[in-house]
């Protein structure tokens, strides 16, 4: 059986996510196939090298570095999510809290990030190949949200967020022949997409971009429809769905430590409780 883990992004809340992996971690889950999109790829990255209590660390700890996250970050890079800081200077070989590349070289498994091309506002795949220990472009390419994050520039192409074109992509991983999917969320499973708000912005920001703008309206549609369709495929027993069980209202650029603590405890306590129905679907 060929197991896939798709994790979706949600910035801070992701400290969720860094719970259910840890956890996943200790029951010795390994999955064939990590498909992560924006902060969900970095999280898979983690998990695929066996680090765990690395992705906590980040959300409770690192992000509180001023230069990370907030007005400081976007002096200094341009971005309130300063990606080179984060990806570069922690994340690189030699760095603060650095990535075991060498580990998740060895590891059989798949490794794929999502980001969203500029020009065609369509999503693109990068592989682990794609990255070294010293050069995570693509993951910072994945995570680059527009208007509050500037593009990635990667092997001559302009990069956003890989939520702006596909921000659930299990349809991408059944296609690759993953049997079973585990699908790791940042909402609730019955959450409904809503248009993206502050069109403006976006519209004027990226208004070079207009293939991206358009992605960005479809947005809301596209997910929905993909979370409909996971959830049948739950039903039928294809894919088991990690999901607050109640929403986590915080914002996508919280920096309170306590607060991702308490949501990082939320995501080991709800896995708890979800465990048994999770290690059978496994069998």
């Amino acid at each position: 059986m060929k197991l896939g883990l798709v994790i979706e992004g949600g910035g801070m809340k992701c400290a969720y996510t860094a719970a259910i992996l840890d956890r996943m971690m200790d029951d010795g889950i390994r999955a064939d196939y990590v498909i992560g999109v924006s902060a969900g790829c970095a999280c898979g990255a983690s998990y695929l090298a066996g680090q765990k209590d690395r992705n906590r660390r980040f959300f409770v700890k690192h992000m509180m570095d001023p230069e990370c996250l907030g007005l400081t970050a976007w002096k200094s890079s341009g971005s309130v999510f300063n990606l080179k800081r984060i990806y570069g200077e922690y994340t690189e070989e030699g760095g603060i809290d650095p990535l075991d590349y060498d580990a998740i070289s060895e590891n059989p498994a798949e490794w794929w990030a999502v980001a969203t091309d500029a020009e065609t506002g369509k999503p693109h795949y990068f592989s682990k190949y794609d990255i070294s220990g010293h050069d995570y472009t693509a993951v910072m390419a994945s995570c680059a949200i527009p208007v509050v994050c500037r593009a990635v520039e990667f092997h001559g192409r302009k990069y956003y967020d890989g939520g702006c074109s596909n921000s659930l992509p299990v349809q991408h991983a059944l296609e690759a022949g993953c049997d079973k999917v585990i699908v790791i969320l940042c909402r609730p499973r019955d959450f409904v997409r809503q248009p993206e708000k502050m069109r403006f912005a976006y519209k004027t920001v990226l208004r070079h971009y207009p293939e991206l703008v358009e992605s960005i309206e479809m947005r809301h549609i596209r997910y929905n429809r993909q979370l409909r369709a996971t959830r049948k495929l739950e039903e039928e027993g294809h894919a088991f769905i990690f999901a607050p069980h109640e929403p986590i209202e915080v914002s996508t650029y919280t920096s309170d430590s306590s607060v991702l603590q308490g949501i990082y405890d939320k995501g080991v306590r709800e896995y708890g409780e979800d465990r048994e129905r999770f290690l059978n679907f496994l069998k």
